[in-house]
C-alpha cells in the first residue's frame, strides 16, 4: 500500500512537469456552455504544384468561398471518399476547411469573466487554425485533441459572427508519427512533371481530414484546468487520490464530492491535492469479470473565486473507476485477480466517412463486442476517439492504448527529431487518457524495426518517459521482430507479439502453425521472463468464398487458422500467455496493391459489420473462456443487442 501511495504521488508530481495545461473533455455544467460545430464546412484542396497557393494568396484573410471554388464537406469525416474525384481520394498536401458561426451574445459581453475555447478532437496531420483571419494555434500530429483560447479575438470583434479557418496537411515524413516519405518521379517519359507519391509502411489507408468533433466551449476566467486521479483499494477501503489544477487566480476555494452512480455522496474534499476514502467501494471490473462491469463514480469539482469583486464558480464532473493494475512474471492482475485478454484489434474505418466519428457505427461495434464476448481491444494503431473511450469506461472494455508509432521501418525513423516528437505524442496521449479505468497499458509502437541498433536507445527513452509521467500503468510495444534481436523488448513490462503462421510465410500450410507458435512463445519467455500477449494473428477471408479442404482466402481457411492458434493458446494460457487479440475486428481499407482487394480482409466481420464464419468460432471461444474463469455474465442476450 505504501509503495502504491508513493507511486500515486509521483504520478501527480510528474504530470505537472509534462505538457503545460490540461485537456479535459468538454462537458456542459452550471458554469460551462458548449457549442458543437459539426456539420457542413466549406472545403478546398490546394492542387497547385507546390501546394502553397492558399498561403501565397492568404486564403485565411477572407471567407474561403472568395478564394475560388469550394465544396461542401462534412465534419467529422475523412475527405477522401466523399466525391467522385480520384485525385481527391489520393490527395497529399494542404486542404482548407472553413465554417462561420454565430456566437451567443452572453459569450461576447462577459470578457472579464468568460473564456471562449476552440477545440479540435482530431485532424490529420498538421493543422494551422485562424479565427477571423488571425492565426491562433497550430498542432502537429493526428488522433489527439488540441485547443486554444480565442476569447481575445472573438470578444474584441465588432460582431457575433466568428469565422474559423483550418488548414490541414496530411503529408507524412520520416519524422512524423506515423512516418512516411514523398517520392518524386523524375522520369518525364513515364510521369508528368512534378509527379510524386506518398509512401508509407503501414497497412491501412491514410485517410485525412477533420475526423472528430470541433467545438466551442466556455469556462469562467478562473477555471478548473486539469484533474488527475489515481486509485487503489485494500480490504473494504477504496482510495481516490486527486490533484486539481486551477488557472486564472491563486486565491480560490475548492469543494469536491465523489458520488455513486445513483447520486449518493460517498466522500468529500476541499484541497487541490488530496485523497478521498471510500468505504465498501464498488470496484471497476472488466466486462464478463463481474456482474456489474464498468462501475463509475463521479467526481464533482467546484471552484469558487473572486473575479472583479464578484463571486465566480466553475464546476466540472469527472467519471472515476476504482481499480488497480499489476503485472507479475506470468500474470496480468486487475484488482488483484488474473485477467486474460480475449479481444480484438480494431480500426477507425468505415465506408464513405473513412475515419470520421460515427455514433451509429460506434454503438454497433460495442454491441458486436458484447455479442462476441470480447473483454478488450488494442487501439491499433493510434489513439481512438474520446467518445469511444468513454464507452469503454462505461461498459468495462479493457484497452491497450496505442500511439501512432506504426510504420517505423527505416533507420531515419529513430533519429532525435522523431524521438522528440514521439515523447510529445506520449505526453499528449497520457494527458488525455490518464484518468480512464479502461486503459490498463500504454503501447508506444506497432511493429517497429526494433532489430535496428538505434531502436535500443529510442525505446528505452520513450518507455522510460512514459513511465515517468504515468508510473501506475505498464508499458509495451508490439513486436514482429526476431526475439533474439529485439532491442526494445528488455524495456517493456509485457511482451506483445504479432505472427501470421501459414499466411505471410509457409502460406497455406496449416500443419506448421502449432509447432511454430509454440516455439515462438517458448523463445520469447525464455529470453525475457515476461508475460506474453498474442497481439495479432489471423488470415484474410472473402465473405461467402468457400472451399473444402480449406484454401487461403476461403472462410474455411480463416476458421482453420484460428483453431490451430487456439490449441496452443489453451496450453500456454495456463502458464505465461495472458491474452489473445484477433486481427482484425472488421475488414478495412488499405492502399491499392496486388495483395489487397479493396482493403484488408482479415476481419471476422465485413466492413459493413456482417459476421463471417470466423466470428462464430471466436464467439464460442470467448464465451467459453469467460465461463471457465467462473465469470458472471451480465444481463445481456443476443436479442437485445
Amino acid at each position: 500500500m505504501a509503495l502504491c501511495c508513493s507511486l500515486c504521488l509521483l504520478l501527480l508530481c510528474c504530470q505537472a512537469l509534462a505538457l503545460g495545461g490540461g485537456m479535459l473533455y468538454p462537458r456542459e455544467s452550471a458554469s460551462r456552455e458548449l457549442k458543437e460545430l459539426n456539420g457542413i464546412w466549406s472545403f478546398r484542396a490546394d492542387f497547385s504544384p507546390q501546394r502553397d497557393k492558399g498561403f501565397v494568396q492568404q486564403w485565411y484573410r477572407k471567407p474561403l468561398r472568395r478564394s475560388g471554388p469550394v465544396i461542401d464537406m462534412p465534419v467529422p469525416a475523412s475527405f477522401n471518399e466523399l466525391t467522385q474525384d480520384p485525385n481527391l481520394r489520393r490527395y497529399t498536401g494542404w486542404v482548407w476547411y472553413e465554417k462561420e458561426v454565430l456566437l451567443p451574445r452572453s459569450w461576447l459581453l462577459s470578457a472579464l469573466s468568460t473564456r471562449v475555447v476552440l477545440r479540435v478532437g482530431s485532424a490529420h496531420y498538421y493543422s494551422i487554425v485562424w479565427v477571423n483571419g488571425v492565426q491562433v494555434t497550430e498542432h502537429e500530429g493526428g488522433h489527439l485533441p488540441f485547443e486554444v483560447d480565442i476569447s481575445r479575438i472573438v470578444q474584441g470583434s465588432s460582431g457575433a459572427l466568428c469565422r474559423i479557418t483550418i488548414a490541414l496537411n496530411n503529408t507524412l515524413t520520416p519524422q512524423t508519427l506515423p512516418p512516411g516519405s514523398i517520392q518524386f518521379m523524375r522520369d518525364e517519359s513515364k510521369y508528368p512533371r512534378g509527379y510524386f507519391v506518398q509512401n508509407t509502411k503501414f497497412d491501412f489507408f491514410n485517410y485525412a481530414g477533420i475526423h472528430r468533433p470541433v467545438m466551442l466551449y466556455t469556462t469562467p476566467s478562473v477555471y478548473i484546468d486539469d484533474i488527475t486521479v489515481t486509485t487503489d483499494w485494500a480490504g473494504n477501503i477504496g482510495m481516490v487520490r486527486y490533484q486539481v489544477l486551477v488557472t486564472g487566480n491563486t486565491s480560490y476555494s475548492l469543494s469536491l464530492n465523489l458520488r455513486e452512480k445513483e447520486g449518493k455522496v460517498v466522500a468529500t474534499g476541499a484541497r487541490p491535492i488530496g485523497a478521498l476514502k471510500v468505504v465498501e467501494p464498488k470496484l471497476w471490473w472488466p466486462y464478463l469479470m463481474h456482474e456489474n462491469p464498468g462501475y463509475l463514480y463521479y467526481l464533482e469539482v467546484k471552484l469558487s473565486a473572486q473575479v472583479g469583486g464578484e463571486l465566480s464558480e466553475d464546476v466540472y464532473t469527472l467519471p472515476v473507476g476504482i481499480r488497480t493494475v499489476h503485472v507479475t512474471g506470468r500474470q496480468f492482475l486487475i484488482n488483484g485477480k488474473p485477467f486474460y485478454f480475449h479481444g480484438v484489434n480494431k480500426h477507425e474505418d468505415a465506408d464513405i466517412r473513412g475515419k470520421g466519428l460515427d455514433w451509429s457505427l460506434i454503438v454497433k461495434d460495442f454491441n458486436l463486442l458484447q455479442w462476441l464476448g470480447a473483454n478488450s481491444f488494442r487501439t491499433s494503431h493510434y489513439p481512438y476517439a474520446e467518445e469511444i473511450m468513454d464507452l469503454c469506461d462505461a461498459y468495462g472494455i479493457v484497452v491497450i492504448d496505442e500511439c501512432p508509432g506504426v510504420g517505423m521501418r527505416d533507420p531515419e525513423n529513430f533519429g532525435n527529431t522523431s524521438l522528440a516528437h514521439h515523447l510529445v505524442v506520449m505526453e499528449e496521449l497520457v494527458r488525455r487518457d490518464k484518468n480512464r479505468p479502461s486503459v490498463v497499458m500504454w503501447s508506444v509502437a506497432n511493429e517497429p524495426a526494433s532489430e535496428l541498433s538505434p531502436a535500443a536507445y529510442y525505446f528505452k527513452t520513450v518507455i522510460a518517459h512514459t513511465k515517468a509521467i504515468d508510473p501506475t500503468r505498464p508499458v509495451t510495444f508490439v513486436s514482429n521482430a526476431n526475439y533474439a534481436h529485439d532491442h526494445g523488448a528488455p524495456y517493456v513490462d509485457v511482451i506483445c507479439v504479432n505472427s501470421y503462421f501459414s499466411w505471410y510465410h509457409d502460406a497455406g500450410h496449416l500443419e506448421v502453425i502449432q509447432l511454430q507458435l509454440n516455439t515462438q512463445f517458448e523463445n520469447w519467455y525464455k529470453a525475457y521472463q515476461k508475460p506474453i500477449i498474442q497481439s495479432e494473428y489471423g488470415a484474410d477471408s472473402i465473405a461467402g468464398l468457400h472451399n473444402d479442404p480449406p484454401l487461403m482466402f476461403s472462410e474455411e481457411y480463416h476458421t482453420a487458422v484460428l483453431k490451430e492458434y487456439h490449441s496452443v493458446f489453451d496450453k500456454k494460457r495456463k502458464d505465461y500467455v495472458i491474452g489473445e487479440l484477433i486481427w482484425n475486428f472488421a475488414d478495412f481499407m488499405t492502399d491499392q496493391g496486388t495483395g489487397r482487394v479493396l482493403g484488408n480482409k482479415k476481419g471476422i466481420f465485413t466492413r459493413q459489420r456482417q459476421p463471417k464464419a470466423a466470428a462464430f468460432v471466436l464467439r464460442d471461444r470467448y464465451w467459453k473462456l469467460a465461463n471457465e474463469s467462473n465469470c458472471l455474465r451480465p444481463t445481456l442476450t443476443y436479442h437485445n443487442l
